[in-house]
């Protein structure tokens, strides 16, 4: 458990299920994609809402360690983050243009984890719910054997027009540089690659 401030983030641990129902909601995208975008391939994942919840639950069921986190904001389930080796994610790894990218950066005995999505509840944005989450995926990431973690989020400062809340999933970049991560490249011009070096390995940054 990491606790900052009045927000608490735990694992997302199979006794905490409804807790993370109430989190994805009944309107929107965490609705029907139920976190499942990066963990497939193709767009069979679109039309495929029960499947997706399904899935998701198996993971968090059997997952060793739990797939994501769960914040809560005065004991109210509030966020999401999903995380985990990079090569869990195969919408991740078979990206080109990301895999050139960190391609030059790992190490040969390195453990590059991705954060991949965020959710925050309806209600409870605006709140610090996505940083609580970061800072905490940073610590769990280390601790189950990370040698860096990486994300891919969205400079808002970079975008031709305004940022719609339902693109933002991949988190903002001004997150991730306050919890210390560093840009390292950029795959579009609004979406800059970052890591965060978790120590005891080479090709990492930020350490």
């Amino acid at each position: 458990m990491t606790e900052h401030g009045t927000i608490v983030v735990v694992p997302a641990t199979p006794d905490r299920w409804e807790d993370l129902t109430a989190v994805f909601g009944t309107r929107g995208d965490p609705s029907w994609c139920w976190c499942q975008h990066f963990v497939t391939t193709g767009q069979g994942y679109a039309h495929a809402t029960a499947a997706n919840r399904a899935a998701l639950h198996d993971e968090v069921a059997t997952s060793v360690p739990p797939p994501g986190l769960l914040a809560y904001h005065d004991d109210v389930p509030a966020g999401w983050l999903q995380l985990g080796p990079r090569d869990r994610f195969p919408r991740v790894t078979g990206n080109r243009r990301y895999g050139a990218v960190v391609a030059g950066l790992d190490g040969e005995s390195d453990n590059p984890w991705r954060v991949t999505c965020f959710v925050v509840r309806v209600g409870q944005r605006r709140k610090g719910v996505a940083a609580a989450l970061l800072r905490a995926a940073v610590g769990f990431a280390r601790e189950h054997g990370a040698t860096s973690l990486e994300g891919h989020p969205v400079d808002v400062a970079a975008l031709s027009g305004k940022a719609h809340a339902a693109n933002l999933y991949h988190g903002v970049l001004t997150t991730f540089l306050a919890a210390g991560f560093e840009e390292v490249a950029r795959t579009a011009p609004a979406r800059p690659v970052v890591r965060l070096g978790l120590g005891g390995a080479t090709g990492t940054v930020g350490a």
